[in-house]
């Protein structure tokens, strides 16, 4: 990872990228996939399950990870007490031309494990990283190198799919996480598509969801996000993501990850000592 201080780099039309930094072996939950997403793991080990499925990551492995899921994650720590990883985001518009150039290729509908990554893909990796990180690189070389790395994965056996007709539940996620502090209530949610509440409670429901739980999920995913990707306090964070109290942040984490904000960066066993 980089020297300089950590954070989620988003650049329009290109992609994102952030670092991971975790020092106890923690297990997080049914998190939602909201982005395919390329993780490269440089310490530690990722162990990765979805509905039919589980892999194992160690350092020097990459996973290719597709939207639209729901996963369980262990990151197990380095003999140093530390794991670490990279990860790649792309824009949309940069998945949707590789996969109309190249229909052919096996589409990824979970996870593609790529064990024999080799100097080269690492190097393509970091030049990626790169091109969304250096706001000074043109943006039309930028999108060359990310497209550089569809490539690469089409090589190891997959591509993207184009980003489908989302659900009611991904939109309201993608809305609530613009502004993740805002006091959202379903009239300003159900009016942000038009539609009364009744209709807007009645549609989730049909996809076996609720506003609150959305709500809720949608503010504490991010904050994980945040704590193990940037260098933020965690007084900050609860701030950011709508919480008026960091105790009451603490909480409502505690309830939905089973382990404090802290204990992210905490160094540690495999449990939460506070457990």
């Amino acid at each position: 990872m980089s020297a300089t201080e950590p954070r989620i780099i988003q650049r329009p039309g290109v992609g994102s990228s952030a670092g991971i930094l975790q020092r106890q072996e923690l297990e997080f939950k049914r998190l939602v996939v909201d982005q395919p997403v390329l993780i490269l793991v440089l310490q530690g080990i990722k162990t990765l399950r979805w509905a039919h499925g589980e892999v194992h990551m160690r350092a020097g492995e990459a996973l290719a990870l597709a939207a639209g899921q729901s996963v369980d994650i262990i990151n197990r720590m380095a003999p140093n007490g530390a794991y670490r990883a990279r990860w790649l985001a792309w824009d949309p518009a940069l998945i949707a031309a590789h996969a109309q150039q190249n229909p052919a290729q096996p589409v990824i509908r979970h996870a593609l494990p790529i064990v024999a990554t080799g100097g080269e893909f690492t190097e393509a990796f970091q030049r990626a990283l790169q091109a969304v990180e250096d706001p000074g690189l043109p943006a039309e070389i930028a999108r060359h190198r990310l497209a550089e790395m569809l490539q690469w994965l089409a090589l190891h056996g997959g591509r993207f799919e184009p980003s489908e007709p989302l659900t009611l539940s991904a939109k309201v996620r993608r809305l609530i996480s613009q502004d993740l502090a805002r006091e959202w209530s379903a009239a300003d949610v159900a009016t942000s598509f038009a539609m009364s509440e009744a209709s807007l409670r009645r549609k989730l429901a049909d996809e076996g969801a609720c506003l609150s739980d959305i709500l809720s999920d949608t503010r504490l995913s991010s904050a994980l996000g945040l704590l193990l990707s940037t260098a933020q306090p965690v007084t900050q964070i609860a701030l950011s993501c709508g919480y008026q109290t960091p105790s009451h942040f603490a909480a409502r984490f505690r309830q939905r990850f089973d382990f404090s904000p802290s204990a992210i960066r905490r160094k540690g066993t495999a449990q939460d000592p506070a457990h």
